[in-house]
């Protein structure tokens, strides 16, 4: 009767530590991985995957991928510029619809 028990108790640890593993290499597995993209997807182009390249356009900086010509901006960024071009490209983009329509403008009236 106490050789029953004592098998259970161990299978009980046994599956305790194996969940408890299984748990650890889940964690490690996922930072690992967070390490690898981090590290190899650093200043690349989330479209094509080129080296993206800094450049300064109206004082505002700005990164510029030279295959796919993407360009990306921060929050900040994107504010300053429309805040300077407000009257100009900026506005127009904007509002004949170039965006909404798929990269066809309308005509006002």
């Amino acid at each position: 009767m106490t050789d029953t028990w004592d098998e259970r108790k161990k299978a009980i640890e046994n599956q305790y530590f194996h969940k408890l593993e299984q748990e650890l290499i889940e964690k490690i597995r996922s930072e690992t991985q967070e390490k690898l993209i981090r590290k190899y997807c650093r200043n690349r182009c989330p479209k094509c995957g080129d080296e993206i390249r800094p450049l300064v356009f109206k004082d505002v900086p700005m990164d510029q991928c030279p295959s796919c010509g993407g360009v990306w901006l921060g929050p900040k960024d994107f504010a300053a510029l429309a805040s300077e071009d407000r009257q100009t490209w900026f506005e127009k983009w904007f509002k004949e619809g170039s965006l909404l329509s798929g990269g066809k403008t309308r005509k006002a009236g």
